[in-house]
């Protein structure tokens, strides 16, 4: 009997085993979600309160579609469940989103229809993991179903064949770059710029999708606008910066060396090796450390912010000159 029993355990193992490896690492989670981990239900994107929306455009301006970064940490459901995902459903994590996309409104949407929604993001204790796998089987498994879903629904409901501009911070970055691969041709033509800010664009990224070009200067359209910031490439943060093939200067466009000077009193440099911003006379001491991962010698907290007047302009800039290569076709 025990020989009998230990060869079905066995047996089943291998099978389980073989069946993990054959579906890959989404069927791993999802079986471990079902004994112990609470996926919130994918939101509806035909509910109003699923987008947070601006439409500001007088004629001239295009549509915007901002993904948020990372807001919640794990948390446990009423039954002692624990979640790795944001949940739309709940005000408060709609809320705490929302922080961030009227923030960004008051820039981006500026003249502009801003559209951005909620999705289950994956929460900072997954990305305190420090391992890109299981930050990779989280997202894809559940994060950018929704970003695509989202997009989806911005593509027929909304946009509607216009020009538009993609853009995200941190985990947002990351959904843009994602994005960014599943474009058609088509929609690729209509994307002003791509602006991913606070994450990397790496080699495997523009080995599968060689139409992510990075921005050389700051009119140039159909491109990519990356950037990291940290005080010493020393604290460079590899979940989100590394490695990285594009950076450029959000102060003077320049992808070399050549400093440029912020408010007055921060130098922005652009180490071309590493592929980052080296801040100079910044103060980021009230930045919070995050798990002790994230801004602790870098400015990760900084990026859509501390630079908002640049892009701010330079998304009119990429806009003008997008209408003007299309006049001129």
């Amino acid at each position: 009997v025990y020989r009998f029993r230990n060869s079905v355990w066995i047996t089943s193992t291998f099978i389980l085993l073989l069946v993990c490896f054959v579906c890959g690492c989404d069927k791993i989670q999802k079986g471990i979600r079902e004994a112990a981990v609470f996926v919130p239900a994918a939101p509806d994107y035909n509910e109003s309160k699923m987008w947070y929306v601006e439409r500001n455009d007088q004629g001239d301006g295009v549509d915007v579609f901002y993904i948020p970064s990372t807001w919640e940490f794990d948390w446990k459901t009423s039954d002692s469940l624990v979640s790795h995902y944001a949940d739309p459903s709940l005000p408060e994590h709609r809320v705490h989103m929302e922080t961030e996309m009227a923030k960004v409104a008051e820039y981006m949407a500026l003249g502009n229809n801003f559209y951005s929604p909620h999705y289950r993001h994956i929460t900072l204790d997954s990305w305190a993991t420090l391992n890109e796998d299981t930050i990779a089987c989280r997202y894809m498994d559940v994060s950018f179903k929704d970003v695509k879903a989202a997009f989806h629904h911005f593509l027929i409901n909304y946009n509607q064949g216009r020009p538009f501009i993609l853009a995200g911070f941190s985990q947002g970055g990351k959904s843009v770059v994602e994005l960014m691969k599943h474009l058609s041709e088509e929609e690729r033509k209509r994307m002003i710029a791509a602006y991913v800010l606070g994450y990397k664009v790496t080699p495997a990224d523009v080995e599968k999708a060689p139409w992510i070009k990075p921005a050389t200067d700051s009119i140039d359209t159909g491109v990519t606008i990356c950037y990291n910031s940290v005080s010493d490439v020393k604290y460079i943060k590899s979940v989100v910066s590394a490695p990285n093939v594009m950076c450029i200067n959000p102060v003077n466009w320049c992808t070399d060396a050549t400093p440029a000077m912020l408010n007055d009193t921060i130098t922005v440099t652009v180490d071309p090796y590493y592929k980052v911003l080296v801040l100079q006379g910044f103060d980021g001491s009230y930045l919070p450390n995050i798990l002790n991962v994230l801004n602790t010698g870098d400015y990760h907290g900084i990026e859509p912010w501390v630079y908002s007047d640049c892009l701010k302009k330079n998304m009119r800039q990429r806009i003008r000159s997008f209408q003007q290569e299309k006049m001129g076709r």
